[in-house]
């Protein structure tokens, strides 16, 4: 009945599991066994060498990022509703000591080449301008659609012609990739990205996210990093408790089993919201047209989520749904009859 965020659910049992697993005397920060484990695991999933760290937020793993890539004059080319734009309160200018948010239009908050190339060419080499130094993507989107690993490979080519570092904001990385049925790797380094923010609380973790370091400069970013964390206050004392979420949901492929089973309630309900949808959907949240009227009857009978401007609403699935779980908001949703646009 809840389909507020996929921020609100309860925590996976395997990832319960593993914190109790690891609830007994290591080492302190990030010397212990599990926060050991992570460059491995996460090298054998994006097939590549990868220096990973464990962080507490999703808002400090993408402002961290950035500052890694980006410094206090330049910008960074992003989605005008981009997460780092509307709902960081500005974290990212706070850790990049004060570097320029660029913000674009694109439907369903992606960016197009063409957009980020004429934004390029419109700035002047000049020191009376900022300069671009990254470029900042979120998949699955603000609006629950995916890059596909050719659009982010576009991207990328974009980015290492004009020297930018390239980001990828993955609080939905495994819907993404559940979506796209590709290896991980392939949205990701060999499409360009430079850093990505791996989501694992939206996908069933306690607290805790993974910041990824891919490339030749991964062992100097992430170094650069751990500074920013400590200097933070983002450095926990008892680390292995972060780590051994996210190995929990790497290890064993927990993380793409979530993920599968988020967006398929998504689609359940997709098909139910034919005639209303904003956008298609292709991760775990729906945007869908709905009157005043029409959210009040759908919350009278128990269902919550977000308003969504005027006449619309966001509804999130997530990890413990299934098709049976989400059925009622489905009939629901049919019994409201046709939108009239």
């Amino acid at each position: 009945m809840h389909f507020f965020s996929d921020n609100a659910t309860p925590i996976c049992p395997q990832v319960m599991a593993a914190i109790a697993g690891a609830d007994h005397a290591d080492h302190g920060y990030d010397g212990d066994a599990w926060s050991a484990r992570l460059d491995g695991a996460f090298s054998d999933l994006f097939e590549t060498p990868v220096k990973a760290q464990w962080i507490a937020t999703g808002t400090a793993a993408n402002s961290i990022a950035l500052a890694c890539l980006c410094p206090p004059y330049g910008g960074v080319i992003c989605h005008e509703e981009a997460h780092i734009v509307v709902d960081e309160c500005g974290a990212p200018g706070f850790y990049t000591h004060g570097a320029s948010l660029m913000a674009l239009p694109g439907v369903g908050a992606k960016l197009l080449p063409d957009v980020v190339e004429a934004r390029l060419k419109a700035i002047r080499p000049d020191v009376h301008q900022v300069p671009a130094r990254a470029i900042s993507i979120t998949n699955a989107t603000e609006y629950g659609m995916v890059y596909t690993p050719d659009e982010v490979a576009a991207l990328g080519e974009i980015a290492k012609a004009n020297g930018l570092g390239f980001h990828m904001d993955g609080a939905r990385f495994a819907n993404a990739v559940a979506h796209l049925g590709c290896a991980p790797a392939d949205v990701t380094w060999r499409a360009g990205i430079d850093i990505i923010s791996f989501g694992c609380v939206k996908n069933g973790g306690m607290v805790g996210e993974a910041l990824l370091f891919f490339g030749p400069e991964r062992e100097a970013r992430a170094a650069e990093a751990a500074r920013w964390r400590k200097r933070a206050g983002h450095l926990f004392s008892k680390g292995r408790y972060l780590a051994a979420q996210i190995l929990a949901m790497v290890e064993d492929g927990l993380w793409l089993d979530n993920a599968r089973a988020a967006n398929g309630a998504a689609q359940v309900l997709a098909q139910a919201a034919a005639g209303r949808l904003m956008h298609p959907v292709e991760a775990n949240e729906l945007f869908v047209w709905l009157t005043p009227a029409e959210a009040a009857t759908l919350r009278a009978q128990g269902f919550d989520f977000y308003d969504w401007g005027e006449g619309a609403a966001r509804l999130v699935t997530n990890w413990s749904q299934d098709a049976q779980s989400v059925a009622p908001l489905a009939h629901a949703i049919r019994a409201l009859g046709h939108h009239d646009a």
